[in-house]
């Protein structure tokens, strides 16, 4: 089968990792989160568009300086160049899934904290899942 077919909240509630590039094809990307209490990602900007949905916890996301609370049952869609965070303020991990359009990281890629995040320069290769 192509493509990707599989229960998204149950493997993002799951994960602990940082980030873990689930599916890569050649337009999208889906990825895994989890961002432990009073972590974020970083503020970045990307030349793709980026979707969040959140699963379990509670944070802010942060839109070229403004703030708004998201929690379990939120999407944040955040179109190319703009200037973004997402913030674990909760006392719980933020367990999220993000989709790029098109693909922003090497497919298959793990970051087990946001330490190894910034410290891999790997971006997207042209290379998909299938």
């Amino acid at each position: 089968m192509k493509g990707f077919v599989q229960d998204i909240e149950s493997l993002a509630v799951k994960n602990d990792k940082f980030r873990q590039v689930l599916y890569t094809g050649k337009k999208s990307q889906l990825v895994l989160m989890s961002l432990k209490p009073q972590e974020d990602i970083g503020a970045e900007i990307h030349q793709v568009d980026q979707f969040f949905r959140v699963e379990e916890g509670s944070g802010e996301a942060v839109l070229n300086g403004a703030r708004t609370p998201i929690q379990a049952g939120f999407a944040v869609l955040v179109p190319a160049g703009v200037n973004h965070n997402i913030i674990n303020t909760g006392s719980v991990p933020l367990k999220l899934y993000t989709l790029y359009a098109p693909p922003n990281h090497r497919d298959g890629v793990v970051h087990e904290t946001r330490a190894d995040a910034e410290g891999d320069t790997e971006q997207f290769n042209g290379k998909t899942t299938e």
